[in-house]
């Protein structure tokens, strides 16, 4: 499909949309081959309405709480896209591509959240809610309504960042006019009763609205899935569905009127939430059922989450139970019990061992399958985390100085600050949010080239592309690369060489296009297939079944080494996969040895290769987590990261991940334990500096948050230091 990308500044470019992502009853959505950030939606049957109701929300963004972050908290459009008949008609848009990020569901959810990230605790819900909060604050700020607030529409990081989707269903009004484009579509659950039995289409939306499903989320967030008005029926007759309870005000847990509904056996207890929370449900629930301009806006919630989450204190039996301090015993080993034994946030023995995946009840009669299920996660397996100091910073809220000490198991979730023990800032500033784009003036440049240089020949496209690709201009040097191609069709390195300026523009379906090419016109082409290895990797990630595409990247890895058994590379990417797939393997201990094998067949044949020592280092330090002589392993890991940093100095993720380490060394270190601390703290600070050198501010904030978990007392200086520095520096 041919559209027409319009650009902030008025600048048309033709575009292909080809593979789909999805396709729903409204729209289809589409990769889009020049940007791997972004993805377009074009509608089945646009409208004129839908046409000027982007225009305003183009016009009118909301500020974004997570900008700060390089995280996006709300999808929101961010240029149209027109059809590229002569009629021109607005058929679609474009926004950020959300990737890494599941439902809401599977984290509240008990089950999933277990299989799925099982170190996700309960600070880590509360900060979920937070972030949720803090969204809904930001497009209540500017006049949005959500409208249909529900599960799908709410996508959550295993680091608790949030990020709201589908933006284009919202309720938004033109403020030059004053007409409002409705929301035509809710779900009953968390639709507030004065809504249910009226036509969406046909009413208004308001932020009370919105804060009544928002406060279904909070609690489901809170109370392990629970909703608010489910419970066991006590009247007589089938019990009535959920907008049937809403519609006559029964929350379950109501403590000024009785209701026929008692709460379910599985459920939380009530008195695990904290009183101001308890306090702030009821109003919504039950004083706001006649009144809904009583409801607790976005605003209040951010207080009292912040408030509860600072009361949290951990069970002394399992560090993973964090909970309130009104409370005078742990409610998780209590519930615990009551589970029969499913713990809701096991310990990190119990997710060694993988107990967290054997059924409460084993079946005799028919096996029951283990979910896959990903390992304890930590900053070694899983280098994709974004970062996780949040700071938040609204008037309503101020943050305490002093920062508490958090156990070992954040800095095993990755960047442990992911929770934000630096809360999340949520600044709202007037700034222009269409500014010229940087691969319009590209485009137009192209242009202007093909105008000057349509006499060049294949060599004088190839040798641009190459100059381009030098300097790092991607996207210019795959326009040279595809205008060598056109010349000469058949040579094989400039699809190699093409594939690889989209897989660093995060392109990562064009590049394996380009490689798989590449290897058909030369099937000899050894560099193909390891960068065919290298995108499938990647692909893995966010594919439906990432074994079978571990698996076609180990054979493409094999393949390149049966063409030449020295090709380092293929090796240290074959080590990487297979540490990939020892995390979900029944054998996992044996895919830790090929990897070690594969890393260490790469350094034999070439001993300077820092990555290989690096990567060695991870997996020992994962094996380490399974191992009975865990502190051997932990020494080899950091003897690993020695050796890369004697190679390059200049390696911030090193630092970093010796760093954490020698923390979680500290913890088991006995005599030698403020040894430990001391140098985590000495490599956390050397991985900040040379991250904010490098303009590396992944590393730089995973670096700030570990330093705030590793010692207390230096957090706020360092704090200070650093951001002084940052300031300098831009």
């Amino acid at each position: 499909m041919q559209v027409l990308r319009c650009f902030p500044n008025q600048q048309i470019s033709n575009v292909s949309l080809t593979v789909s992502l999805g396709r729903g009853g409204e729209a289809c959505i589409y990769t889009v081959p020049t940007d791997a950030g972004l993805v377009a939606k074009v509608y089945h049957k646009p409208t004129p309405a839908q046409a000027r109701k982007l225009e305003v929300m183009l016009a009118h963004p909301p500020d974004n709480p997570t900008a700060s972050l390089g995280h996006i908290s709300i999808a929101w459009p961010i240029e149209l896209l027109r059809s590229s008949d002569p009629s021109r008609e607005v058929i679609g848009f474009l926004m950020p591509r959300i990737q890494g990020m599941r439902p809401i569901i599977d984290f509240y959810n008990p089950r999933t959240r277990r299989q799925q990230c099982p170190l996700f605790n309960y600070q880590y819900l509360i900060r979920t809610a937070r972030n949720l909060a803090s969204a809904f604050f930001a497009l209540h700020d500017r006049g949005y309504c959500v409208g249909d607030v529900n599960e799908s529409n709410i996508l959550v990081s295993d680091m608790a960042l949030v990020t709201i989707v589908d933006t284009d269903s919202f309720q938004v009004k033109d403020p030059e006019n004053g007409i409002i484009y409705r929301c035509h579509v809710g779900k009953a659950e968390f639709t507030p009763p004065e809504l249910h039995n009226k036509t969406f289409a046909q009413c208004d939306r308001n932020f009370s609205h919105d804060l009544f499903g928002l406060a279904v989320l909070i609690f489901q967030l809170l109370m392990e899935g629970t909703h608010p008005f489910s419970g066991i029926y006590q009247g007589a007759g089938e019990p009535p569905p959920y907008e049937g309870r809403i519609v006559a005000g029964h929350f379950t847990y109501s403590q000024k009127r009785s209701v026929p509904y008692v709460p379910t056996p599985i459920a939380p207890r009530w008195d695990i939430l904290p009183p101001g929370l308890q306090e702030l449900f009821i109003r919504c629930f039950e004083d706001g059922h006649n009144n809904p301009q009583i409801r607790p806006n976005a605003q209040t919630w951010l207080t009292a989450l912040a408030d509860a989450e600072n009361s949290l204190i951990s069970c002394t039996v399992n560090p993973q139970h964090r909970y309130s301090n009104h409370l005078d015993k742990c409610p998780w080993c209590e519930r615990t019990l009551r589970l029969g034994g499913r713990d809701p946030f096991p310990s990190l023995k119990a997710i060694a061992n993988k107990e967290h995946l054997q059924p409460r009840v084993p079946k005799k009669k028919r096996q029951t399958q283990v979910p896959r299920t990903p390992q304890p996660t930590s900053p070694f397996t899983n280098t994709n985390y974004r970062s996780s100091v949040f700071t938040q910073k609204i008037p309503y809220y101020k943050p305490q100085k002093k920062q508490n000490v958090y156990p070992v198991v954040f800095c095993l979730l990755g960047l442990v600050g992911a929770l934000g023990y630096l809360d999340l800032m949520v600044k709202f500033t007037n700034r222009p949010f269409l500014v010229e784009n940087s691969y319009a003036r590209q485009n137009l440049i192209s242009l202007q080239q093909k105008k000057t240089h349509n006499n060049q020949n294949f060599a004088d496209y190839y040798k641009q592309g190459h100059a381009s690709y030098k300097v790092k201009d991607y996207q210019q040097a795959i326009e040279n690369f595809t205008q060598a191609i056109q010349k000469d069709p058949k040579y094989a390195k400039a699809y190699v060489n093409r594939g690889n300026a989209h897989y660093n523009l995060k392109e990562y379906e064009a590049a394996l296009a380009d490689y798989t090419q590449a290897i058909g016109i030369n099937p000899t082409e050894t560099k193909a297939y390891v960068n065919r290895g290298n995108s499938r990797h990647m692909l893995a990630e966010y594919s439906s079944d990432p074994d079978k595409e571990y698996n076609l990247a180990i054979a493409d890895y094999n393949n390149a080494l049966r063409l030449n058994p020295k090709e380092v590379e293929a090796y240290i990417r074959r080590g990487v996969v297979r540490s990939q797939v020892a995390k979900y393997s029944g054998d996992s201990q044996n895919e830790y040895k090929k990897a070690i094998a594969d890393f260490n067949q790469a350094l034999g044949l070439n001993s300077s290769k820092a990555e290989a020592f690096f990567q060695r280092g991870l997996v020992r330090y994962q094996v380490a987590q399974y191992s009975s002589d865990f502190e051997q392993e932990y020494k080899q890991a950091i003897a690993d990261f020695d050796q890369a940093l004697n190679i390059n100095p200049k390696l911030s993720k090193v630092y970093l991940k010796r760093g954490v380490v020698r923390y979680e060394l500290a913890q088991y270190g006995g005599g030698k334990s403020s040894q430990y601390n001391k140098q985590a703290v000495d490599d956390l600070q050397k991985a900040a500096k040379i991250s904010l050198e490098q303009e590396d501010m992944d590393n730089y904030q995973q670096a700030l948050s570990s330093i705030c978990v590793v010692v207390e007392n230096k957090c706020d200086t360092f704090l200070q230091t650093t951001t002084n520095t940052s300031s300098k520096s831009n």
